[in-house]
């Protein structure tokens, strides 16, 4: 049997390691110090807090402020752009009239021959009533209506109207809405085939209300070749229709001066035109009977008589 051998057994240590206690450890500062700095540190952070929450706040109000001062603004703009556009031109129409009242204004004073001047604005008109005005103080006795615009725009009224005044007794006149972007030539010879004037209309009258983009020079020079057809045509000088301001910007020569004058000058006592003019057309928003819409109010610069040898003679 072999002989065993043992490992002799080595010595170790049971006894169980002692237990490590937490010690505090000691601060440099002071007990007080360190509860002072923690109180301190706190302060700080609620200055930041208060800062920081009462930063949004001030950002606030001054956008309120601001907001308030441009509202404010477009206020005042508004209300002035709107005055001057909408109110001051028009104010005329609420002022007290110590004249004449009829047709639904102000009628200016010191005229006693009336007229108007309508085109498919006006739709159907009664004939029969609106010759009813020539019983009343301001009797109707001249009307002009829109004959054609451009070189092929046939007002599609005008041959009903121009026929029904002739019917009615009224003196009748035809215009022309002129057109700068068209050639002059070709409105003219559109207007005459178009319109027959008869002994005892008025002249042709030529409308003209926009400058376009031609050059003042240019846009005399086109005007004169329309009137100077017209006139070749008809035998008669025509009339030219502009507005005051207008005829003092662009057609104020002797050229210009020459023709018979249809001054449109709305919502004013008196027409402030110093040169010769013939018709005035007062206002556009008068109240005929006859005519459902309002409708534009002229005066002839002088009396029955002379209006009667301004017609077209043959």
């Amino acid at each position: 049997m072999p002989f065993k051998t043992t490992k002799p057994r080595t010595k170790t240590n049971t006894k169980p390691a002692p237990k490590k206690t937490k010690e505090r450890a000691k601060s440099s500062k002071p007990h007080g110090a360190s509860r002072q700095s923690v109180a301190t540190s706190h302060g700080i952070g609620d200055r930041r807090k208060s800062n920081l929450a009462s930063a949004p706040r001030r950002t606030h109000q001054i956008r309120r402020w601001q907001v308030v001062v441009v509202a404010m603004g477009i206020i005042v703009v508004f209300t002035t752009a709107f005055y001057f556009f909408f109110i001051r031109p028009y104010a005329y129409r609420w002022q007290p009239c110590y004249g004449q009242e009829g047709y639904g204004v102000c009628l200016p004073y010191g005229y006693k021959v009336h007229g108007l001047d309508i085109s498919h604005y006006q739709g159907a008109i009664d004939w029969h009533q609106l010759t009813q005005s020539r019983l009343t103080k301001f009797p109707i006795h001249f009307i002009f209506m829109k004959a054609t615009e451009g070189g092929d725009h046939l007002d599609s009224t005008f041959t009903r109207n121009f026929d029904k005044a002739y019917e009615h007794g009224f003196i009748r006149g035809a215009y022309h809405f002129y057109n700068p972007n068209t050639d002059p030539m070709k409105q003219a010879d559109f207007f005459i085939r178009t319109v027959n004037l008869k002994a005892g209309d008025l002249p042709p009258v030529l409308d003209i209300e926009v400058k376009g983009r031609k050059e003042t020079e240019e846009l005399q020079a086109a005007l004169k070749v329309w009137l100077q057809r017209i006139e070749m045509h008809y035998g008669v000088k025509p009339i030219i229709y502009a507005s005051y301001k207008f005829k003092m910007k662009y057609l104020n020569d002797s050229v210009f001066n020459s023709y018979p004058y249809w001054i449109a000058h709305y919502y004013v006592d008196s027409v402030r035109y110093e040169g010769k003019w013939d018709f005035w057309q007062h206002s556009d928003i008068g109240q005929v009977p006859g005519i459902k819409s309002d409708v534009d109010l002229n005066v002839y610069n002088g009396a029955l008589e002379e209006l009667l040898k301004l017609r077209i003679e043959n």
